[in-house]
């Protein structure tokens, strides 16, 4: 028997391109040399190169001479992969091509690919520009596309080439009867077709609506291209070629009236770029660039409802599977369309019915569902009496739903928040009991008492590092309101993913930022004020809106705060929380004003705080780790210092800017808690206010926890004093023998510990794929 040792692996390293050996990884150019020797086999003329590898070579779309690859002309199989190709050009002239790999690139546009007439067999994995609507647009150029990223499409193939296209050119063919055809007279004039041609594509863009809204931006792409066809053969005018230009002045046209279907579609972009964080102090790299058409548009952000690049034929999200029993086959239990067992009735669209479209937060049908339940062999007790007992210890965010997976980090979980009706509450507690955690390729909502796996939703091309709970009021189908949770998850794309989990459906998401986000929060008051913080040094202020029965949403951006460093935890003050926040960043702490009501949209802080370093000295060069509020006015910081977390007061420090106006001031520290002499990072912390609680775990698998409530009221008096000595933990929670296929699991990193708001609970999320589950005794 020999222990299995973890290694640590950095959460959010940029990820750089993959370079090619040796001298090859400098070139910027294909060479006739290069094609001959990247043959396989080997070759020596262009024209007999059946199969080619280009992969790892740092290529970018210039690299490609359409003049040399004509040469090309019996080309079967090309392998693109692991390079930085944003798009294709239009003239590469493959006319044999039958397998093209392009994983792992930049790409943005798949329309380019109509080029390969013959091509059977396509993978662009990891183009996180690519999206579900993508998948439908190449399986519709592609009429001989058997095999998309390495899953049997034949059948879907043909439903959208001949069912899609024929139900849209139906609709879009009525559209015409009904609103344009009488707007020309019997002799008409070349500037009269201009006019009703301009308004007849953006009307029928607008208003024919078919299928899922996750496939909104595929079917406005079909239904104008077939109102073009329309128009040339009824009117025999000349199909539009330059149709990416056509869009991009559409878009730019200032409405005159404007629906809610128009506004949600005529937001502005922006673009992501996926990244990994670090465990490190090295910076992030240097993000993709965004297309042309999105370079300017950073205010609000395009609501793109269930994207995902991949195809899967069975997208629901995972149904309840307890952690100890084999999963069944997932069969939502549901009468009519549209309404639940329990008879409630859920708006249009929100159905728990299989939907083939919802690609990327699929149901997995894996066995046992990816969850599996590990039993402690010995649990380890110390001097002190055991104030928490383990009950569940889960491996639920496996890669690919291996068991053999033990380095996906867990990173974030949050208890949902209790609503006036629901099935997930527990009846003895007055809190929920029902967490969601996130981490690799999955977020997964667990009944904490059963160790049930309520929900599992994935996006395989995904790392998830935040999920934060809301509660909207929604107009369900009979026009009835009704509050619903919703969760909101975001991590290495940039991308916020929203959904509702009573209705087991991603509704929609937001593309936040070009790099990954951190972290992201709700406002206590306004439910639909979401912040996130990103690897692009910008914590970002949204809007995201109340879909309404169809789940059309517009989601805005309100505010954008400038970050001198990377942002790693946020928390807004609770005495005033529409108006300050607090950051936790890799070079300091910093505070915003975050008021509406001032016309500035992008802000610099207010002030960057000082906590003593190392030797004694002030200094606000320190990486903050960990941020969180124990009451209105006292704050718990965890900085790189080792041993040390901070306990200081907000009020007395800020108020000290006012005096002086300065930028820069110093923490009012009222006491520091002893903590592990570790120097690893990004091991963050909580609190539980109402218990007056701190948690931290610590890098050897166990949880430090603080009770302060003997001390919060002499912190709060107008002149409390700092704690001479270092407070001690009032109970450590030593990590149990844990074995798995027989062999122990070593080196446990604690990456976030978290309480129910009762301490009922608590959550214990490792750097190992392990959820352990505690309850307070």
């Amino acid at each position: 028997m020999f222990s299995r040792k973890v290694a640590r692996r950095d959460p959010t390293a940029a990820r750089s391109a993959i370079p090619a050996e040796g001298w090859r990884s400098k070139m910027s150019k294909i060479t006739t040399e290069l094609l001959l020797e990247r043959a396989v086999p080997r070759s020596t003329r262009l024209r007999k190169i059946e199969t080619l590898n280009l992969s790892k070579l740092q290529l970018k779309t210039g690299d490609l001479d359409p003049r040399l690859f004509s040469r090309l002309r019996h080309l079967q199989k090309l392998d693109l992969s692991d390079n930085l190709l944003d798009k294709f050009p239009n003239s590469l002239t493959l006319p044999d091509l039958r397998v093209l790999n392009c994983n792992n690139n930049k790409l943005e546009d798949v329309t380019a690919l109509k080029q390969f007439p013959l091509l059977e067999e396509l993978t662009y994995e990891n183009n996180v520009y690519l999206t579900l609507n993508d998948d439908y647009k190449v399986m519709f150029l592609l009429q001989n596309l058997r095999l998309l990223n390495g899953k049997d499409i034949t059948k879907l193939a043909n439903h959208v080439r001949r069912v899609n296209s024929r139900k849209l050119t139906s609709k879009v063919t009525a559209h015409w009867k009904k609103f344009f055809r009488d707007q020309l007279p019997e002799k008409y004039t070349a500037e009269q077709v201009k006019s009703v041609k301009k308004k007849f594509l953006k009307s029928v863009q607008t208003n024919v609506v078919y299928g899922p809204s996750s496939l909104s931006e595929f079917t406005r792409w079909r239904v104008k291209m077939i109102a073009e066809e329309f128009l040339a053969q009824s009117l025999g005018l000349e199909l539009s070629t330059d149709t990416e230009a056509e869009e991009k002045t559409d878009e730019d046209e200032e409405e005159t009236t404007e629906s809610p279907r128009e506004a949600a579609e005529d937001v502005g972009q922006v673009t992501v770029t996926p990244n990994k964080r670090k465990r490190n102090n090295s910076k992030a790299g240097s993000g993709n660039k965004r297309s042309k058409s999105q370079a300017n548009t950073e205010e609000e952000a395009v609501v793109n409802p269930q994207k995902s690049s991949h195809v899967q034929d069975d997208p629901a999200p995972d149904t309840p599977r307890t952690s100890n029993q084999p999963a069944k086959e997932a069969t939502p239990e549901q009468g009519a369309e549209g309404t639940h067992k329990n008879g409630e009735q859920f708006p249009r669209g929100q159905s728990n019915r299989r939907s083939s479209q919802l690609t990327g937060e699929q149901k997995s049908q894996e066995e046992n569902n990816g969850v599996v339940s590990l039993t402690p062999v010995k649990i380890s007790k110390g001097k002190e009496d055991v104030s928490a007992e383990p009950l569940h210890f889960l491996q639920c965010h496996s890669k690919g739903n291996s068991r053999e997976d033990f380095k996906t980090q867990l990173w974030s979980c949050v208890f949902e928040p209790l609503l006036d009706c629901g099935a997930r509450k527990d009846p003895i507690v007055s809190s929920s009991r029902t967490v969601a955690t996130c981490g690799g390729e999955s977020v997964c909502l667990i009944d904490c008492e059963t160790g049930t796996v309520l929900k599992k939703y994935k996006v395989v091309t995904e790392e998830f590092f935040s999920v934060a709970w809301t509660t909207l009021t929604m107009v369900i189908g009979d026009g009835r309101k009704k509050s619903h949770n919703i969760l909101a998850a975001a991590g290495r794309r940039g991308i916020v993913k929203l959904i509702h989990v009573a209705a087991d459906f991603c509704y929609g998401e937001i593309k936040a930022h070009k790099k990954p986000i951190a972290t992201v929060c709700f406002g206590p008051t306004r439910e639909t004020h979401l912040f996130t913080a990103s690897y692009d040094k910008r914590i970002a202020l949204w809007d995201i809106g109340i879909p309404d029965c169809d789940y059309n949403f517009k989601a805005s951006q309100l505010l954008v705060l400038e970050v001198l460093s990377i942002p790693l935890r946020i928390a807004l003050v609770p005495t005033c929380p529409d108006q300050y926040l607090l950051a936790g960043c890799e070079s300091g702490c910093f505070a915003w004003n975050i008021k509406l009501d001032k016309e500035q949209k992008s802000r610099p802080f207010e002030a960057v705080f000082q906590f003593p370093d190392e030797d004694g000295a002030m200094t606000t060069s320190h990486r903050v780790d960990g941020l969180a509020f124990l009451n209105d006015d006292v704050i718990v910081s965890k900085s790189s210092k080792p041993g040390c977390i901070y306990v200081w007061s907000w009020s007395r420090s800020f108020d000290a800017k006012g005096k002086g106006c300065q930028r820069t001031v110093s923490a009012v520290i009222l006491a520091e808690l002893e903590w592990s002499m570790t120097d690893m990072s990004y091991l963050t912390l909580s609190t539980c206010p109402a218990k007056e609680y701190v948690f931290c775990g610590d890098e050897k698998g166990s949880v430090w926890m603080y009770s302060l409530s003997n001390y919060t009221t002499a912190w709060n008096s107008a002149k409390g004093k700092r704690s001479d000595k270092r407070i001690s933990p009032a109970q450590i929670l030593k990590w149990p023998e844990l074995r798995a296929n027989g062999e122990q699991l070593t080196e446990i990193l604690i990456n976030n510990v978290v309480s129910d708001p009762t301490f009922t609970y608590l959550v214990v999320l490792t750097g190992v794929n392990i959820t352990a589950i505690w309850k307070k005794s």
